[in-house]
């Protein structure tokens, strides 16, 4: 049994949001400042600009965490590295090389609770489920999720446009039922939800952040003809066909 001072209790501190075994705990302001930096963290809190940490409920559910995330734990909590035998080993490398992300990315089990690194980035809870069971993600933005979810490479259906456009070839993808938090430079109330029902979107720029698994995603020429794109002074779009949701950032922090 444990008991813990001065966290969640804290006047300090707000969870902003809660949805499965995650809540996200946000610092309204730094008090261990000095007099040369206590204004401008002032004006950063005014603006948003706060302390995040995500705080995982093992007995909610186990959790998966990218590596080198984790801060603190408490109480009843055993840490795996998610390994079952050579042949997932072989195959979450070969996931890793494709997808930017972690090979081996430890999962947690029991009924305590771990705390990961604090963020200045805005910390996004979707639930896959909601999302037709599968989500697939831009590099550098999977945090943590249940355990429940699997961990897949997708893969762009357009080989020589996606290179030419200088877009990765795969992405780290979620399936099933369960929650999945992101690490986002752009906060959740700034974010466009686009839903699809047998359309398209297309984006210049790699601004959608996790779109359903569902969308066929695909790297096109802007026009129909190499001299439609020139003379339209576009390029290469992203485009996504089908039935499904796309996360969109209304602005470019890659």
């Amino acid at each position: 049994m444990y008991k813990i001072e001065n966290f969640l209790n804290n006047d300090d501190i707000d969870v902003t949001y809660q949805m499965g075994a995650f809540r996200v705990a946000e610092y309204k302001r730094d008090l261990s400042v000095t007099k040369e930096t206590a204004q401008r963290e002032y004006f950063a809190s005014q603006m948003g600009v706060r302390l995040k940490q995500l705080v995982c409920d093992l007995k909610q559910s186990p959790v998966t965490v990218q590596a080198g995330a984790m801060q603190w734990m408490i109480g009843d909590v055993n840490a795996s590295s998610g390994i079952k035998g050579v042949g997932d080993f072989i195959g979450k490398s070969l996931r890793s090389t494709v997808t930017k992300e972690t090979a081996v990315k430890p999962e947690y089990h029991g009924t305590g609770m771990i705390v990961l690194e604090p963020t200045y980035k805005y910390i996004i809870l979707i639930d896959v489920g909601a999302w037709n069971g599968s989500i697939v993600l831009e590099d550098g933005y999977y945090l943590a999720s249940e355990a429940s979810l699997q961990h897949k490479i997708a893969t762009r259906s357009s080989f020589s446009s996606a290179v030419a456009g200088g877009e990765g070839l795969f992405n780290l993808s979620l399936k099933g039922d369960g929650v999945v938090a992101l690490e986002s430079p752009v906060a959740r109330n700034e974010l466009i939800e686009i839903d699809l029902v047998d359309d398209e979107l297309k984006i210049d720029g790699s601004f959608a952040i996790a779109w359903s698994g569902s969308l066929k995603f695909t790297v096109e020429r802007s026009t129909s003809s190499l001299v439609g794109s020139a003379v339209s002074g576009e390029g290469l779009v992203n485009v996504y066909r089908g039935t499904g949701k796309v996360l969109m950032a209304p602005v470019d922090f890659n």
